[in-house]
């Protein structure tokens, strides 16, 4: 199993407290949430249920047959109501430790909601003495968020620890592509993002345009049409939520830019857009350094998957089509750097919270990210890759991330030094720049004079 050492390793410290645990784990769709599920439960004697989208005495009766087979080896009947079921459990746990996963939850308490006040009247009068540990897991985050970790949650206040699972950073990703050079492990990461199924359909013995071909290009593929499958899953109004997605891909990320270009009024797209955000498919962005509630809000796409389908797949279906698989992803690799931007910087902002992880900047940011406003030096807009600040704002990291296929030439160096008078005089600036084909020799001779950090893509791994 690729990664989650540190997902594990909570799982692990709640299963050995030796008293009543209460764990809500939730991540979106395909991030690995039952694979960690299953990787524990190799391990251990556990209770594993996945509630499935029927109804309730059907999943009830499922439960039923789980539990029984559990602590007795058989099946004799579905017990009559949930509370029998917990009160079961219970009466079973009083003299040994129990372990009771339940998988996809929101299946189970959408069809019934009032399973989770007899979940709260048993874990209040009985569990909370006993050594059971309880994990509820989800793919709906809303649900999980709002509906079992809500203040207005009957299961409120009884949680003693929650986990969200996240898609993996670049240097995870990487390890499903073991003999990829380092720029092939990059664009593979630009193209997929940290979906472990997305990563697991792409064969690691073929090149990232073979797998492009037969993985997301060809009709009846996984990939070809995964995420309108997950709208579907999650949205009553998909044909929408599409159009947002497709313009956010293609570069508008201002509310009214997006509510423009799909039709639709300002306050209605911006109802669209939180939905969005609650399933982790876009996130909402304000200029590093600045207040959440700032007016200069954007909304990005989340995953570079989704990213990359709505650029190329969904807005060309008909062209690729009459093009054909083969023509269509070797199209797609001819223009790819410029789509591998966006992924760049992302992937440089990563490798900067590593660093300051290992505290191997020069300080330890209070926040890391792009930048952009008002520059009074030139009197216009402008903006920086990626900028991290101390608390104090007395001191930060200017960096500048290129994916071209030349060297970085000096006009970028002077770039970056003119949007840093964007900021205080006094301000300590270090300057950084990240670049895939290197830099020419007049820039290695200023940064080396100025102290600039320079770095290509083989320092990032």
């Amino acid at each position: 199993m690729i990664g989650r050492e540190q997902e594990l390793k909570q799982i692990e410290d709640l299963n050995n407290s030796g008293h009543f645990e209460f764990l809500v784990m939730y991540g979106r769709r395909r991030v690995g949430k039952t694979t960690i599920l299953q990787e524990f439960s190799r391990k251990h004697n556990v209770i594993f249920y996945s509630a499935q989208e029927k109804n309730d005495s059907l999943n009830l009766h499922d439960f039923s047959k789980t539990v029984q087979l559990h602590f007795d080896g058989q099946f004799i009947a579905p017990f009559q109501n949930w509370e029998d079921a917990f009160a079961y459990v219970t009466n079973k746990s009083f003299d040994k430790k129990t372990v009771l996963i339940i998988d996809e939850f929101p299946f189970m308490a959408g069809s019934n909601p009032s399973i989770k006040s007899m979940l709260q009247h048993e874990i209040d009068l009985h569990w909370k003495g006993l050594r059971i540990f309880l994990i509820l897991c989800g793919s709906s985050v809303s649900f999980m968020v709002n509906s079992i970790m809500g203040y207005e949650s009957p299961l409120y206040g009884r949680m003693t620890s929650s986990m969200e699972v996240l898609p993996f950073d670049y240097l995870d990703s990487a390890k499903f592509f073991p003999g990829y050079s380092i720029e092939e492990k990059l664009t593979a990461y630009g193209i997929l993002g940290g979906i472990p199924r997305y990563l697991n359909a792409f064969s690691p013995n073929r090149s990232i345009q073979e797998n492009l071909e037969r993985e997301i290009l060809k009709n009846g593929s996984f990939l070809n049409d995964e995420p309108m499958n997950v709208l579907r899953m999650e949205l009553r109004e998909p044909g929408v939520y599409n159009s947002i997605l497709e313009v956010i891909a293609r570069g508008s990320n201002k509310v009214t830019e997006i509510a423009d270009n799909i039709h639709e009024e300002k306050s209605k797209c911006s109802k669209y857009l939180m939905t969005l955000q609650a399933i982790r498919l876009i996130e909402k962005k304000t200029p590093c350094g600045e207040p959440e509630t700032g007016k200069k809000t954007i909304y990005t796409l989340t995953d570079h998957f989704f990213r990359f389908w709505y650029r190329y797949v969904f807005s060309n279906k008909s062209y690729y089509d009459l093009l054909g698989p083969a023509e269509a992803a070797k199209e797609i690799m001819s223009e790819l750097s410029d789509f591998m931007g966006l992924a760049f910087e992302d992937i440089c902002r990563q490798y900067l919270i590593r660093q300051a992880r290992l505290r191997k900047l020069p300080f330890v940011p209070a926040a890391i990210g792009k930048w952009w406003g008002n520059n009074p030096a030139i009197r216009a807009q402008d903006d920086i890759d990626l900028l991290a600040l101390n608390r104090k704002k007395t001191e930060g990291i200017f960096c500048e991330c290129k994916y071209t296929n030349r060297p970085m030439p000096m006009e970028e160096y002077e770039d970056l030094t003119i949007a840093a008078k964007a900021f205080p005089k006094d301000m300590k600036k270090h300057l950084m720049f990240i670049s895939r084909r290197g830099f020419t020799a007049p820039v290695q001779k200023r940064a080396a004079k100025e102290g600039a950090v320079l770095l290509t893509t083989e320092d990032l791994f």
